[in-house]
């Protein structure tokens, strides 16, 4: 069995928070599965804008919105505040590449 402090001795991290961090952006990138699921419990539980919920999942907003409706969730459209606003359009000029 290999244990996260492993990595550290051998000198291949700083420290088993470094180990951690990378070890969740690589499930992360190979599960899109658990994307998706953390996206829709932030958008649930967090406050998080369906476009920063696509931004996490790694889909487009439309297909965020689509995700969210096949699960029973219930849409919150529009911004709440001018902080979330802004941060929509930065996600969205984000994916569309401007």
């Amino acid at each position: 069995m290999v244990h996260i402090q492993d990595f550290v001795r051998a000198g291949l991290y700083e420290d088993e928070e470094a180990v951690l961090r990378d070890a969740l952006r690589y499930l992360l990138r190979e599960r899109p599965d658990l994307r998706i699921g953390l996206a829709i419990y932030r958008y649930e539980t967090e406050g998080f804008s369906l476009s920063r919920a696509a931004a996490l999942a790694g889909v487009s907003w439309a297909q965020m919105k689509q995700l969210l409706v096949e699960r029973g969730v219930q849409l919150r459209l529009g911004p709440e505040s001018m902080e979330e606003a802004e941060q929509e359009v930065e996600t969205l000029r984000h994916h569309l590449g401007s």
